[in-house]
């Protein structure tokens, strides 16, 4: 019976494996809980200096108010995941017009890519709703808002895109020439999946980045998150409780946001191994 639960088990592990294993495995453990009690004292001691100082925060006024801030959070993330996706698509075209053989696409791509990026952003927003408006072209805040922010970023995820078909190796673009595809069909089934996996993490990265720049399109009377904690906390004379909670919103969706980003790299990062 012996032999039998043997050959069927697996071969008794080592002690000194054993061993190593539960070190490293305790070791882990208190590295989580030292994380944790971190996070939690010196959060806990901020909020606890913060209602010290001065006339304190008002806790009322949070419980109140803070269910109305974050009703902002839907459309901030809404603004973000529409801004990202007309980005992608911009930077896509961009890419392609600054790796161009073409003098005058290669001039306009360029052209775009150094407006942007020399021009700050709140600038852009202002232009797409208020000198727009001036030449006849009236925008809603939202589609104003939205699309300033993907045109902006689409500049700079176009450097990102440019780089990420420049890194896919050049051998397999010649095989799949080799083979006869037209350029069309070696650029869309060949080139274009990876470099869309190379460049996945940088876009995840602008996405994160985007969803904090949001707060910006407040300044045109957008309805998103900044823009509710200054509804509330203008009139009750309670501006520092208000932007709290919104900073705090701000926060746990960037973490949120981070956590899938970094799952998704972990993932990747396994398939290509």
């Amino acid at each position: 019976m012996a032999t039998a639960t043997q050959t069927a088990g697996a071969p008794p592990a080592d002690p000194i494996v054993v061993q190593v294993r539960s070190a490293a495995k305790k070791r882990r453990l208190t590295f989580r809980v030292q994380f944790v009690l971190t996070w939690i004292l010196l959060i806990g001691g901020l909020i606890l200096l913060m209602a010290s100082g001065g006339n304190g925060l008002d806790g009322a006024f949070i419980a109140t108010w803070a269910p109305f801030i974050l009703g902002g959070a839907g459309t901030t993330v809404i603004i973000a995941v529409l801004a990202i996706i007309g980005a992608v698509l911009l930077a896509i075209v961009g890419a392609l017009g600054r790796l161009s053989t073409n003098g005058w696409i290669y001039g306009a791509a360029t052209l775009y890519v150094s407006l942007v990026r020399g021009t700050p952003l709140l600038v852009q927003i202002l232009f797409a709703y208020l000198a727009l408006a001036e030449l006849g072209l009236v925008l809603p805040i939202f589609v104003a808002g939205t699309g300033a922010l993907a045109f902006n970023y689409g500049a700079y995820i176009t450097e990102i895109f440019r780089a990420g078909i420049q890194a896919v190796p050049r051998g397999q673009r010649e095989a799949a020439e080799a083979l006869g595809m037209p350029e069309r069909t070696v650029f869309r089934r060949i080139v274009l999946p990876q470099a869309f996996r190379i460049v996945t993490p940088a876009i995840g990265n602008e996405f994160i980045a985007m969803l904090k720049d949001t707060s910006l399109v407040s300044i045109i009377g957008v309805t998103e998150l900044l823009w509710r904690a200054q509804a509330a906390g203008r009139p009750n004379v309670r501006i520092f409780e208000a932007i709290l909670v919104a900073a705090g919103i701000y926060w746990v969706l960037t973490i949120i946001f981070s956590y899938f980003q970094e799952r998704l790299e972990q993932r990747m990062a396994r398939s290509d191994r």
